[in-house]
């Protein structure tokens, strides 16, 4: 019984085992000493995390497949308009205070690359693996662009150079995506036994991600009960980034039919890198910022659960 629940229901268990795992800790004075142990290695072990997800992910893709097609371009292009209209807005508007800080957190959620987690669900989905590792590569070279235009705009008191934060960014994507993806190709040529096993475990990159989402979710309500403002602002920007994460799931869906890639376009403009979008928002904006894409988090998940779950029902599901 145990057992089939875990299965059939991954995520959302993830997302509920993160959050009350979080508040447990956090409300129950004899665990007090464990969660100021726990918060600091959770946050060293998150990108251990990522990093063997996307190697495991890479172990699987076939590197010769990994071509440009047509459904990239309509894609990237989206992401720059997207980009565009919401810098145009808060440009013309002018905001300052929280509603310059509410904006940034819609800003960074729509900015912020295509997560290389959204590899694992497209393949789940019966996607093309290859087409969405090569996408984010080019929404993760978007993004390290249109960072370093945008934001000086907004925050004009910092400091931030082009080049600085392109190379930044650059170096930052390059941990994340290129050395797993060397690494995961020199275990091919020159392991094969290990990359057997690697490839043969049954879904070890969702499950992976499954544990990845624990420490995401307890982290994200950790920021969000933390957060020094108003219950408005919070769900202001909880309920505006839901409509966002629809939004760019719907149009990216809507793009895909034309392409028959919906499963692809729809992760690829849906499904964000948050805990990268957090580290831009701490790092180039105001703090408060982060608790935008800390909601989509939650949302974007949801929406993969839903989907899986969906496709499950149906009998369609994959082995990843």
């Amino acid at each position: 019984m145990l057992k089939n629940i875990l299965k059939n229901w991954t995520l959302p268990v993830a997302m509920l085992t993160g959050t009350l795992g979080y508040l447990f800790f956090a409300n129950v004075p004899i665990f007090d000493p464990v969660a100021r142990w726990a918060g600091p290695v959770f946050d060293k072990i998150l990108p251990l995390f990522m990093f063997m997800i996307l190697f495991v992910t890479f172990c699987k893709v076939d590197f010769h497949r990994m071509r440009p097609v047509k459904w990239h371009l309509w894609a990237g292009v989206t992401q720059i308009v997207f980009i565009v209209l919401t810098m145009a807005f808060i440009l013309a508007y002018r905001p300052v205070g929280h509603s310059l800080v509410f904006l940034e957190a819609l800003l960074v959620c729509i900015i912020a690359p295509c997560a290389a987690a959204a590899a694992v669900v497209t393949q789940k989905l019966g996607g093309s693996l290859e087409q969405m590792s090569a996408y984010t590569f080019l929404s993760n070279f978007i993004t390290a662009i249109f960072i370093p235009i945008c934001f000086p705009l907004i925050e004009k008191d910092d400091d931030i150079t082009f080049l600085s934060a392109f190379l930044d960014i650059l170096c930052h994507v390059a941990l994340v995506l290129v050395v797993p993806m060397f690494l995961a190709d020199i275990v091919k040529h020159f392991l094969p036994r290990i990359h057997r096993r690697i490839v043969t475990v049954k879904d070890l990159s969702y499950y992976l991600w499954a544990i990845s989402l624990v420490i995401v979710s307890g982290a994200t309500v950790k920021n969000i009960c933390h957060a020094d403002t108003t219950l408005f602002f919070l769900v202001g920007t909880a309920l505006t980034t839901l409509a966002i994460c629809l939004g760019q799931y719907a149009v990216g869906q809507q793009i895909g039919r034309r392409f028959n890639r919906t499963n692809e376009v729809g992760q690829a403009l849906g499904q964000k890198n948050t805990a990268f979008a957090i580290w831009i928002a701490y790092t180039y904006l105001t703090p408060l910022s982060s608790v935008g894409p800390g909601c989509y988090i939650l949302w974007q998940n949801t929406v993969n659960a839903i989907e899986i779950y969906q496709y499950k029902k149906a009998g369609k599901l994959q082995k990843s």
